[in-house]
């Protein structure tokens, strides 16, 4: 049975995302650099696997997706949740460390995205999600400035690709830091998630950006 593979399962977003696919009933691939701090889900009714890859890593990365689709088919949503996330200013990083960080902020989701979105396309669906941010540049925040825009560009580009063939691409962009209790709780934003994996062809959206006074569609 399709599932939803989370490429980014630690503590936030990531675990609340997996949790909250698997009270649907989905099976779950949990991905990470440390399985040991992956997402727990206690209220999954259906199987659950871990498997350790860095997102920056292409050969690894691909070899997750690969176990995690012969263990339960072509998914049915994949969630790109990783990120960098590190304050940083112009010229404070190095070119390689500005690279470094656009591997996982940009390179890994376009591995994954690679890696089963043509899969889903000759299926005819499926649903392919990243975790966005930033929808202002922020000066102190360069690095991850940068690569929330460069995800934003993917998503297009994927829908642009992908979308005739049924492949629903999209992001979630969380503008303010996540914390239980309050406006940014994880909980509250993986149903954001949900909500487009399931919304009605004729009704996609290609971005939700979640911030204080507004929800609004992209």
């Amino acid at each position: 049975m399709p599932g939803a593979v989370v490429i980014g399962a630690g503590p936030g977003i990531g675990a609340a995302v997996a949790r909250r696919f698997a009270r649907e009933g989905m099976p779950i691939a949990l991905i990470g650099r440390n399985p040991a701090k992956l997402a727990e889900i206690e209220e999954a009714t259906a199987p659950v696997v871990r498997l350790a890859a860095d997102a920056a890593d292409e050969t690894a990365l691909r070899g997750a997706l690969d176990a995690a689709a012969a263990e339960f088919g072509v998914p049915d949503a994949v969630i790109y949740n990783a990120a960098l996330v590190r304050p940083d200013r112009v010229g404070e990083l190095s070119a390689r460390e500005q690279l470094d960080a656009w591997a996982v902020n940009v390179g890994g989701a376009l591995t994954a995205a690679a890696r089963v979105a043509p899969d889903m396309a000759r299926r005819g669906s499926g649903t392919f999600i990243v975790t966005g941010g930033m929808p202002e540049p922020k000066p102190e925040y360069v690095s991850l400035s940068l690569g929330k825009a460069g995800v934003r560009t993917l998503v297009t580009l994927l829908d642009q690709e992908y979308g005739p063939s049924g492949v629903h691409a999209a992001s979630v962009t969380v503008d303010g830091p996540v914390a239980p209790g309050t406006f940014f709780d994880p909980d509250r934003i993986a149903e954001h998630y949900w909500r487009l994996h399931v919304q009605p062809r004729g009704e996609w959206q290609r971005e939700i950006v979640h911030t204080p006074g507004q929800v609004a569609p992209g």
